[in-house]
């Protein structure tokens, strides 16, 4: 079978990158993070609320269970298949979509997003769904590995979303390899006015905001490194922008604030692999973290790309003309 087209997107053409994918502070849960520093928000899902069964692996387990032959030779691949590792903020990763499923696999489908993401962020994630490509129906799954055999993985993608539980079976490797989250709403408009994770960008503002105008002059880069270049560096790596080392206390609380507001979409398990994976590569003082003037919407110096970067962690956020958030967090390099 040839490799699924994507979705006509002009804007989300760059991503195609294949990559190879725990110890700092443990934090709360992402639906904890939420409180007092996300904005409130509500979406309906399509599905009706189902009651958790275990954690997201083990209802990809049952999900495996409940999938025919024939549903099996498209959905189903070996753990070597390129397409694993494989990232890009618009393609299928499978011909077959959600709305292919039959009505319990839907369902097992939706339980497994709500046990990889915290209340919070689930709620974003269906909204974004909804308004770039009528929601999660239109989104495909694969499965890669033999769940249970401790080396597989759920993926699911579409336009502006690549979403994984793998059950720890890529070690070392936090949301179980490159993540991608996005949201066309707000395009080129100053504040992305209805954009789910524009809020981000003014959260990461607040750090340049706090920065004295040497500290500027370090943090701001002329021009961004295209959004998929995500592969990370290691200890010998060159990062641009100011290193968080250097900052005061107050402004590394600041960066500290900022990246638990980048995981709060996320369940408490992966938040915390995360972190654990920063702190492998030095922790908060190893990370460096770069704005760029390209692409400032409204002329307004509220920087619209930045990238926080460090030896195992990279989180480059585009949001100009709209969202693309390209994520890889790995102890492997």
């Amino acid at each position: 079978m040839a490799d699924p087209k994507p979705i006509d997107c002009p804007e989300c053409s760059e991503g195609n990158e294949s990559l190879s994918r725990r110890d700092f502070v443990r934090v709360l849960s992402g639906a904890a993070l939420a409180g007092g520093l996300l904005p409130r928000l509500g979406a309906a899902s399509p599905f009706a609320p189902a009651a958790r069964k275990g954690d997201p692996e083990s209802a990809v387990k049952r999900f495996h269970d409940t999938l025919t032959a024939d549903q099996k030779k498209v959905v189903c691949m070996p753990w070597s298949d390129a397409k694993r590792t494989r990232i890009n903020a618009n393609w299928a990763i499978t011909e077959m979509t959600v709305d292919d499923l039959k009505k319990d696999q839907q369902a097992i489908v939706d339980e497994i997003f709500r046990g990889v993401t915290s209340p919070d962020g689930y709620d974003r994630f269906q909204k974004q769904m909804k308004d770039d490509h009528g929601g999660i129906g239109s989104y495909s799954v694969a499965l890669f590995g033999e769940p249970g055999s401790g080396q597989y993985e759920w993926v699911m993608t579409g336009r502006h979303l690549t979403i994984r539980a793998d059950g720890d079976s890529t070690e070392g490797a936090a949301f179980g390899g490159p993540i991608i989250y996005g949201h066309g709403e707000g395009d080129s408009k100053k504040g992305l006015p209805g954009n789910v994770f524009y809020y981000q960008t003014k959260k990461a503002n607040e750090v340049f905001s706090a920065l004295d105008g040497t500290q500027r002059a370090k943090a701001l880069v002329s021009k961004a490194p295209a959004e998929s270049r995500v592969a990370l560096q290691g200890q010998k790596g060159t990062f641009q922008g100011i290193s968080v080392g250097e900052m005061s206390k107050d402004q590394k609380a600041l960066v500290e604030s900022t990246m638990k507001v980048l995981l709060a979409p996320y369940r408490e398990k992966d938040v915390n692999e995360a972190l654990d994976v920063m702190k492998a590569g030095g922790g908060l003082d190893a990370l460096h973290m770069a704005f760029y003037e390209a692409e400032d919407i409204g002329g307004d110096h509220e920087w619209d790309l930045w990238r926080l970067e460090g030896p195992t962690f990279v989180w480059h956020f585009r949001g100009a003309p709209h969202v693309h958030a390209y994520v890889n967090v790995s102890k492997k390099v």
